[in-house]
């Protein structure tokens, strides 16, 4: 009689706790990126050790426009010098300050280490977890990065010419929906851990083409031919947009920008959850 009272008592307080986490699910999300946002604010300060690189990466391309722009006024794909190294400095930032490679090696190293049987039965759902830690981590990160950038670049190439302060919410949306889609596709690319040994050579790819094409250098330098094609990748969502508008901003443009990070935003999330609930399946078939 005991154990059945007991086994009736534990029943229930497990359907309170589920029906309360059914109530409001982005509670649990709201708590992770809470504590995970006061951690990274304790170590902000090893942060800027990485502005040093930052500032490097900037001084040699201020270096390399300001020779390949020997014209005052002269415009390379429509882009002023001011304009090409702002647009770097932008990308740079986003790059550097988001820090994207800790959630491909956090995935990557949970399902080969298996750590992933064990996460993957807490009350939350794993991906979105990984996505809620990874932006609590670029929320301290990413502002510093914003800072340092503004005052190198003021120092070093001087104001952005006609810079519309109004617009600068949209910007912000903006960059923060680019993180975010890459954080997801870099999240999907590392759940293929779940049927290869590493994937690491595909993260490898998938960050060499958004630094080369989109963060070193703007769509608009490529031959024509190829622009339509850029437009269709995750490069016109992630860095490209999202820096277009900083130094070029239209109406039209943002419109534009955050419609195709709609889309992209939503295929890629309902790519991720797909692959991880098939991942999941394999794990479970095969025993953990």
């Amino acid at each position: 009689m005991e154990k059945r009272m007991e086994s009736s008592a534990l029943t229930d307080d497990r359907s309170r706790r589920r029906r309360a986490a059914g109530c409001m699910p982005w509670r649990k999300y709201a708590v992770i990126y809470k504590s995970v946002l006061l951690e990274s604010l304790q170590y902000a300060a090893n942060m800027v050790m990485g502005f040093f690189s930052y500032f490097i990466f900037i001084f040699i391309f201020v270096k390399l426009w300001g020779y390949i722009y020997q014209t005052p006024g002269e415009l390379i794909a429509g882009y002023t010098k001011e304009q090409m190294i702002w647009y770097v400095m932008m990308t740079e930032m986003i790059w550097f300050g988001s820090n994207a490679a800790s959630v491909a090696g956090e995935v990557s190293g949970s399902i080969r280490g298996g750590n992933i049987a064990y996460l993957m039965n807490r009350p939350y759902h794993y991906t979105l977890y990984v996505l809620t830690k990874y932006t609590g981590e670029w929320s301290v990160r990413l502002p510093m990065y914003m800072m340092f950038a503004v005052v190198i670049g003021t120092v070093m190439v001087g104001p952005l010419p006609r810079f519309p302060l109004a617009a600068v919410p949209g910007m912000a949306l903006c960059v923060v929906l680019g993180l975010t889609i890459n954080a997801v596709f870099k999240i999907c690319i590392s759940l293929l851990s779940f049927w290869i040994e590493d994937a690491t050579p595909f993260q490898w790819l998938y960050d060499k083409l958004l630094l080369v094409v989109g963060t070193m250098f703007p769509v608009e330098i490529f031959p024509i031919a190829l622009q339509p094609l850029f437009k269709l990748t995750p490069i016109y969502t992630v860095c490209y947009g999202p820096a277009k508008l900083i130094v070029d901003f239209s109406s039209k443009k943002c419109v534009e920008i955050l419609a195709a990070q709609a889309v992209y935003l939503a295929a890629g999330g309902a790519l991720m959850l797909l692959i991880y609930k098939k991942g999941v399946k394999k794990l479970y078939v095969n025993g953990g």
